[in-house]
């Protein structure tokens, strides 16, 4: 092998030794474990190696080398090497050429992973290089093309390695144009729009040499190579045909046809074409098919040619619906658009009007599922376009006859929608897959033929529902009245049921739903036939889906009768698909605007034991999380009357939860039922010894990644509606402090809620919180907000601070607060520039409501950080009380400014004389503006009939924000009361100030002394000051 010498830019990079790197591939590729476990590492090392990447490909393109070896190569190039085609520092240019020459080396090779390996290669590369340093591609490629499939026309033998190399390029082709057609960058697109150029009318020449030769088929030629050659071939062809009108086709609906109005003739020819030769090779498919059946041939070859046939008439279907998916309103508009859709349905009805084993799904079958998948939805998304009472937009030539339209939903009642075999075996094999199964079906209608058929009537309904509905009713009202007892009758009255159900919004005005439910369903409900579990399943969905469409009204108590009957009957003629479908339609109709409780109430007891009891049965976790959310929707709607059966349902959650084990879906589940019971209870739960252990689990390490935000939810739930903190029978809400302490000091992505905890840890018991944890709280308070807290988060933090201060003594706060360096902190904050204005206001209404709660320990407080700081005292005042000042024009709320100017009267008491120092200008400025606010305030309501006090607060509602989300819950009057007793509403501010003023006279030593502070008080505002004082 020759290495090029690596780049002498950048660092040193190590160059491989090819010897080796062959050496560990082998190993790489062994049979044995151990060689490959000791290998692993050295291949991820020499990957970082200059010339590996050379090398690898040059071991996969020696076709000496072993298979296992060349493939080991190729895939680890594949994986590795594309990702850093440019780097300088592992491929040097000549490297770049050679893999490239080389990669043109792979067409008549004969093992399919290398060469499909080898595809996606040229493909990313060519994105790198086409057209500027690999101009050569496309015409190599197609100098491949060329000359082998001259080969294949011209030979009247089949040519294997001719054909194989044809096979090669032709796939390498359409990799590659896959590849450009996903690019974006207008770069990219105009590549594609010159590979089109190049390739649109040679490639459709190509197909249309060969599609003659296809379309002539008989019988016998199934069984020669060649008839296999040309079909594979033909196929590899159009799909490079599909890939450039599919990239072509929303470009050419644009107004100005994207600047490719040229192509558009090609494209429609296209089109046109593929309809045409869809209808032949369909027939001849079909009749093909009809024949080998008769003759019973099943040779390899045979059978090869029937499944590339098979493939190549689906790929017509492929490209029809991803022009209808790109953009329906045009796709109708197509020439030969709208009768191909209607020649694919009438396939569908010649396919149901024959024996049912002509459709399987199979390639051999004469009508496969997945061709008549591919006819159903072409079929239901034209419908929409079709329909003769569509509003607005233009109309289409073609609509559906009544006759037409009643056929097709016979056939789809009939022979679609109706369980089969296959539907039954599996309910029989595995009851709860099947279940939840079903339930997927919203997602994959497309891929299996009974949804399928559900949306093509639904749709049918929808578009031409003057003709369906009367037809339904009529079906409806013939079929009920019938009797129902073997099993053919009892699968076709359960697809009525289905379709009924599917077309509820259309039939509810003309099928007498109530009457219906007295008079048939009750009774079907109660049948202890073998065959009824078919019927009462499809009841069970039924009312949920009748219901929960709004059809009615979850009003009438024979609909939780017939449920809960379901639910919980375990007798003859039901099982177990019956009772998880009547779980889901138990919650489907409790969750309607129109529930009532009162209705519900007498089946309550019951629909939770049934769920807890089905839930402990289930098998698979899938199944027991939708029972738990139909139990959580059943707890939610029942709100405070779920409390008697609340220790039923609570018993049961441990046991679950430990089976549970890494089911965190499930977990999550459970935490929510939890949540909700405990939201429902109020302070009547007492599931507190159940609360602790699981909300302590779901933030343990290694589980909190999965639980945390459904475990926070349950642990706040349960504070918010608890009226104690403490717990006789176990555990209390109080040993969980300490867990909300360390998430306080270190859990940054929790710290919003982990704050809400705190703050309503403290509503229920603030003195009890701060008697155990007032030092370790304050501690992790300084951690969190001298950390990398966001300032949301720090805006919180202090705000809990403040009422942490008004719901517990000083004494139990002060100190901590010092020792933990919190108040220390609060003065850096105002003393730095940077700080947030929001931030600022927050920390001076958190000194406010320290100097309303005790003024003698804000003084105690400023003291202290003084000394520990080594400072004087009048440093602390003056960063203090300058912030105070220029924070007040911040404060938008007169609640706020009111704390401001108490507070600031609180201090002036103390007879500070910093503070003192300040009562000429900024104190006494501060304290006849808000006056002045509450003075307007009540100048506008003098002719109310209210107190003086509450005058200006009724005019000011609190924010929402101040109740947290905690409506609902004990916590909502808590903090109500809270509000309601604050001081800033309670107190007089005139009076308070007038107190502090004469309480602060008396402590600075007497009239006179307390005369050379106010003495230089500009006049006019001490006058206004006085009148203010005097008015009240």
């Amino acid at each position: 092998m020759n290495m090029a010498k690596p780049s002498k830019l950048g660092p040193v990079t190590e160059v491989v030794d090819p010897q080796e790197l062959y050496r560990v591939i082998t190993q790489a590729s062994s049979q044995n474990p151990a060689e490959v476990r000791a290998s692993s590492k050295r291949v991820e090392e020499l990957l970082d190696y200059f010339g590996t990447f050379d090398g690898l490909h040059e071991i996969a393109a020696t076709r000496s080398v072993p298979l296992p070896v060349r493939k080991q190569s190729i895939i680890q190039f594949k994986n590795k090497a594309l990702n850093h085609w440019r780097s300088r520092k592992l491929l040097s240019d000549e490297h770049r050429l050679r893999i490239r020459v080389r990669c043109m080396t792979f067409f008549d090779e004969e093992d399919d992973t290398i060469a499909e390996c080898n595809e996606v290669i040229v493909a990313k590369i060519a994105r790198h290089d086409y057209p500027m340093n690999w101009p050569s591609l496309l015409a190599d490629i197609m100098d491949v093309i060329r000359t082998n499939l001259q080969v294949l026309c011209g030979s009247p033998n089949s040519d294997p390695r001719s054909t194989l190399v044809l096979r090669r390029g032709l796939a390498l082709l359409n990799c590659v144009l896959k590849e450009f057609s996903g690019i974006k960058m207008l770069t990219g697109v105009k590549t594609m729009a010159n590979i089109i150029d190049q390739l649109h009318d040679v490639m459709f020449a190509y197909y249309s040499q060969l599609s003659t030769m296809i379309s002539s088929l008989v019988p016998p030629a199934l069984s020669d190579q060649r008839t296999a050659d040309n079909l594979i071939v033909a196929h590899l062809i159009y799909k490079c045909l599909a890939k450039m009108a599919l990239w072509l086709w929303p470009r050419l609906i644009k107004p100005d046809k994207g600047g490719f109005a040229k192509l558009e003739p090609w494209f429609l020819q296209l089109f046109q074409s593929s309809t045409g030769q869809l209808k032949i090779l369909s027939e001849l498919r079909i009749n093909l098919v009809l024949a080998l059946r008769g003759s019973g041939a099943s040779d390899r070859l045979t059978l090869l040619s029937v499944d590339r046939l098979t493939r190549h008439v689906r790929i017509f279907g492929k490209f029809f619906r991803r022009l209808q998916q790109l953009e329906p309103a045009k796709f109708v508009e197509l020439p030969t658009g709208n009768e191909i859709v209607l020649y694919y349905w009438d396939r569908v009805v010649q396919a149901t009007n024959g024996p049912p084993e002509l459709i399987q799904d199979t390639p051999t079958a004469v009508f496969p599922v997945r061709f008549l998948l591919q006819a159903m939805v072409l079929f239901k998304e034209n419908l929409a376009r079709w329909t003769p009472f569509r509003k607005g937009g233009p109309k289409t030539e073609t609509t559906l006859s009544q006759e037409f339209v009643e056929d097709a939903v016979r056939l789809l009642v009939s022979r679609f929608i109706p369980l089969n075999p296959a539907d039954l075996k599996g309910w029989m094999s595995d009851p709860e897959e099947w279940v939840n199964l079903e339930d997927k079906e919203n997602d994959q209608w497309e891929y299996e033929l009974r949804p399928c058929g559900e949306r093509v009537l639904m749709t049918l309904s929808s578009q031409y529902k003057d003709y369906v509905t009367p037809l339904l009713e009529t079906t409806f009202k013939q079929t009920i009245a019938q009797p129902t007892v073997d099993l053919a009758s009892v699968i076709q009255k359960e697809a009525l049921y289905c379709a009924i159900g599917r077309c509820a919004t259309r039939l509810r005005d003309v099928i007498p739903f109530s009457q219906w439910l007295r008079h048939n369903l009750v009774a079907e409900a109660r049948e202890t036939n073998p065959n009824y579990p078919i019927i009462k399943r499809r009841i069970a969905w039924l009312i949920g889906k009748w219901i929960s469409d709004m059809c009615t009204p979850a009003n009438d108590p024979k609909v939780w009768e017939i449920l809960i009957h379901l639910l919980r009957d375990r007798g003859p003629g039901t099982d177990s698909v019956v009772r998880l479908t009547a779980a889901t339609a138990l919650r489907e109709c409790v969750d309607t605007v129109d529930f009532d409780i009162d209705v519900f109430a007498p089946y309550l007891p019951a629909a939770a034991t049934e769920l807890v009891k089905l839930m402990g049965e289930a098998d698979t976790m899938e199944v027991k999380q939708r029972l738990a959310k139909s139990l959580n929707v059943v707890i939610e709607c029942a709100g405070p009357r779920i409390t008697p059966h609340a220790q039923m349902i609570s018993e049961g959650i441990p046991q679950l939860w430990t089976a549970a084990g890494d089911e965190w879906l499930f977990k999550a589940q459970l935490l929510v039922v939890v949540t909700s019971l405990v939201s429902a209870m109020k302070e009547q739960s007492s599931l507190t010894p159940l609360i602790v252990p699981l909300v302590r689990e779901g933030l343990s390490e290694g589980v909190a990644i999965n639980l945390d935000e459904d475990a926070l939810n349950l642990w706040l739930a349960a504070i918010r509606n608890s009226s104690s903190l403490s717990c006789a029978g176990g555990p209390g809400l109080i040993d969980l402090v300490p867990l909300a302490v360390s998430l306080l000091s270190n859990n940054l992505d929790l710290l919003g809620k982990i704050v809400s905890i705190v703050e309503s840890f403290l509503f229920v018991d603030a003195p009890a919180i701060l008697q155990s944890f007032s030092l370790p709280l304050m501690n992790a308070f300084v951690k969190a907000l001298t950390g990398q807290a966001i300032l949301t988060n720090q805006k919180d933090i202090l705000i809990c601070l403040q009422f942490l201060t008004q719901l517990a003594p000083a004494a139990l706060w002060g100190e901590a607060m010092h020792v933990a360096g919190l108040f220390s902190h609060i003065v850096n904050l105002l003393n730095h520039d940077e700080s947030s204005a929001t931030l600022l206001t927050e920390c001076v209404y958190l000194l406010a409501r320290i100097a309303l709660a005790d003024r003698q320990m804000f003084l105690q407080l400023v003291s202290a950080t003084a000394q520990t700081a080594n400072l004087p005292e009048a440093k602390v005042w003056e960063a203090v009380l300058d912030h105070w000042w220029r924070q007040f024009d911040h404060m938008s709320e007169p609640r706020h400014r009111k704390l401001a100017a108490l507070g600031m009267a609180s201090l002036v008491s103390t007879g500070c004389p910093e503070v003192l120092d300040r009562l000429p200008n900024e104190i006494f400025n501060l304290w006849t503006d808000v006056f002045f606010e509450v003075k307007e305030s009540r100048n506008l309501a003098d002719n109310e009939d209210a107190s003086p006090l509450t005058l200006h607060w009724d005019l000011d509602q609190v924010p929402q924000s101040y109740y947290a989300e905690s409506e609902d819950t004990l916590e909502f009057d808590r903090r109500k009361m809270f509000l309601d007793n604050d001081p800033v509403r309670t107190i007089q501010l005139t009076n308070y100030v007038a107190a502090a003023l004469q309480e602060a006279e008396s402590t600075c030593g007497g009239v006179h002394i307390f005369n050379q502070y106010i003495s230089k008080t500009d006049p006019t505002l001490l006058k206004q000051l006085q009148d203010e004082l005097r008015s009240e």
